[in-house]
This record gives structure tokens, C-alpha cells and sequence, in this order.
């Protein structure tokens, strides 16, 4: 029950913010006076898949992995199952997801740039902090995962983790 509510805790904190309150405050100035249209609604499935995205990779940490998504609280096993097998960072395409489907959505250019301002971040993170850590604490285990899977897209060839 613990593990359940420090992911709760961080969900609604972290992700919650970048992906929603945060685009919902940059979008609200920008009043909606057009019939909705198709890329309107459209803006609902990259949202929906974001979410879906996120919370089965935040299931994926707390069941398998015995973690939450929060640096200070990581799993203690290094999660390759789930979407894990197909994209080293599934969570955090999650969150692009839902940002993307909130600027289509809310037809916001702003959220558009927000969206390639959180990836820049996300890039940076992962790059600079995760990835180095996570090689020091898995080791070849680490290795062998990055070998085989990508980190931001899925390898055509491959498809999934051995």
C-alpha cells in the first residue's frame, strides 16, 4: 500500500505537472472561440495513450521493479519488460504524448514549443544523470538492455528486448 501511494504521490506531483497542470496554465490565456474541428478531437488519442502510456509503466515500476518513477525512490530491478522491451524510455515518451494531445487539443503553438522544451529536458536527463547511473548500478545487465533496445525510438529490426 506504501508503494502505492508514493506513486500516486509522485504521479500527481511530477508527471501531473508537466503534463497537465503546466500545459493547461500556458493554454488558458489563449481563449477558444472556433467550432472544434478534427485535429480538436484528434488531440484526445495521443492524450489517452500518453496516460495509458504512463501508468503502465509506473505499474510496471512499482510491481516488477519494487520502485516508483522518482529518482530518490528508483526500482531496485532493472524493469526491461512491458513497453520497456521496446523503448528504453517509455515514461517519458508517455508524458510527451500527452502534452502533444493537449497542444492538438487546445490548438495551442505555445504547448507545441512546451512540448520540444520537456523533450530537450527529458534528453538531457537521461543522458547526463539516468543513463550513468543506471550503468553503475546494473551493470552488464544495463549494457546488454541498451544494446538491444533504443532510447528514444523503437529499432525497427529488433522490435523488442531478448
Amino acid at each position: 500500500m506504501a508503494l502505492f501511494l508514493k506513486n500516486l504521490l509522485f504521479t500527481l506531483l511530477v508527471p501531473g505537472s508537466v503534463a497537465f497542470y503546466i500545459p493547461l496554465w500556458i493554454a488558458s490565456p489563449a481563449p477558444v472561440d472556433r467550432a472544434p474541428d478534427a485535429i480538436h478531437w484528434l488531440g484526445l488519442a495521443p492524450l489517452a495513450v500518453g496516460v495509458a502510456i504512463y501508468l503502465w509503466c509506473a505499474w510496471d515500476f512499482a510491481s516488477f521493479g519494487r520502485g516508483t518513477p522518482a529518482p530518490i525512490d528508483a526500482p531496485t530491478r532493472l524493469v526491461v519488460r512491458g513497453l520497456y522491451r521496446y523503448v528504453r524510455n517509455p515514461m517519458y515518451v508517455g508524458v510527451l504524448c500527452a502534452i502533444v494531445g493537449w497542444a492538438l487539443y487546445l490548438a495551442s503553438g505555445m504547448l507545441c514549443l512546451y512540448a520540444a522544451a520537456v523533450w530537450t529536458a527529458f534528453h538531457l536527463f537521461v543522458v547526463v544523470y539516468e543513463e550513468p547511473h543506471l550503468r553503475s548500478r546494473f551493470g552488464a545487465d544495463y549494457e546488454r538492455y541498451c544494446a538491444v533496445v533504443n532510447r528514444w525510438l523503437v529499432k525497427p529490426s529488433r522490435g523488442r528486448a531478448a
